[in-house]
C-alpha cells in the first residue's frame, strides 16, 4: 500500500525505508488502521492521529502461559511478555504493524512463524493451533476478543502504546490538512466519539488517556 501511495518501491529494512523504482499511483491516501512507524515517516505524512494501538502477545485460552503481572513500568512489562516465548512458535506478519523484525522477536529466542495470509486471518490461525502464540494489534486483538470469546486470552504488550493515522503522499500537504480539519470536526460534534464505541466499546478501558 506503501508503494501505491507514493510511486517507487518501498522496501523496510532495519527500521529504514529503503526506495527503488517506480510503481503505478493507485490512491490518494491509506486509510485502514494504519500504524504510525518511523520507515514510513520517512516516506510519507500522516494526519493526527486517529486511534490508539499497541502490539500484544496472544495466546490460546488453553496454552498454560499466563499473563503477565502488569507493572507501572511499560519497559518491564514488554520484558515479561518476551519471556515467556523463549523457545516457543510465534506468529507474525512481515512489512506490517506485526513485521518481528520491528520487535526484534528472534532475539527472544522463539521460533517465528511468518504467517502468508492476512492480518485478520491471525486469531483464527492461532486457535487452529498453528503456533502457540501470535502478535496482534490492539483494534484486532479486541475485535478477536468478542468474535471468539473464550478462545483466546492476553498475555502482554510487545511494545509500548503506538498510534494509528491516515497517510498521504508527502506531495499532498493540502489534503492532508483538509483531513486534519475533518477529523476535528468529528471529535467536536461527537461522531467520531459514537463510532469508536460502536466498534471498540472497550478501547477507551485499555487506553483511557488518548480518549
Amino acid at each position: 500500500m506503501v508503494e501505491d501511495l507514493v510511486g517507487q518501491k518501498v522496501t523496510p529494512t532495519h527500521g529504514h525505508a529503503v526506495l527503488g523504482g517506480e510503481v503505478a499511483v493507485r490512491g490518494d491516501l491509506i486509510a485502514n488502521g494504519f500504524t504510525m512507524l518511523p520507515w514510513r515517516m520517512e516516506v510519507l505524512d500522516y494526519s493526527e492521529p486517529t486511534f490508539p494501538s499497541q502490539i500484544w502477545l496472544i495466546a490460546r485460552a488453553d496454552s498454560p502461559a499466563k499473563p503477565i503481572k502488569p507493572s507501572k513500568n511499560i519497559e518491564k512489562d514488554i520484558d515479561q511478555a518476551r519471556r515467556v516465548i523463549k523457545d516457543r512458535d510465534v506468529l507474525a506478519l512481515e512489512k506490517t504493524c506485526l513485521d518481528p523484525g520491528l520487535y526484534n522477536l528472534e532475539a527472544t529466542g522463539a521460533r517465528i512463524n511468518n504467517y502468508r495470509g492476512n492480518l485478520n486471518e491471525m486469531a483464527p490461525a492461532l486457535i487452529s493451533k498453528v503456533a502457540e502464540f501470535t502478535i496482534l494489534d490492539v483494534p484486532d486483538a479486541l475485535i478477536a476478543l468478542e468474535k471468539w470469546p473464550g478462545k483466546i486470552k492476553i498475555i502482554g504488550p510487545i511494545s509500548a502504546p503506538q498510534t494509528m493515522a491516515v497517510g498521504f503522499p508527502k506531495s499532498s500537504p493540502r489534503l492532508r490538512e483538509a483531513f486534519n480539519r475533518y477529523l476535528e470536526e468529528t471529535r467536536q460534534n461527537g461522531s467520531y466519539a459514537r463510532i469508536v464505541k460502536f466498534y471498540y466499546p472497550t478501547v477507551s478501558y485499555y487506553f483511557p488517556t488518548f480518549f
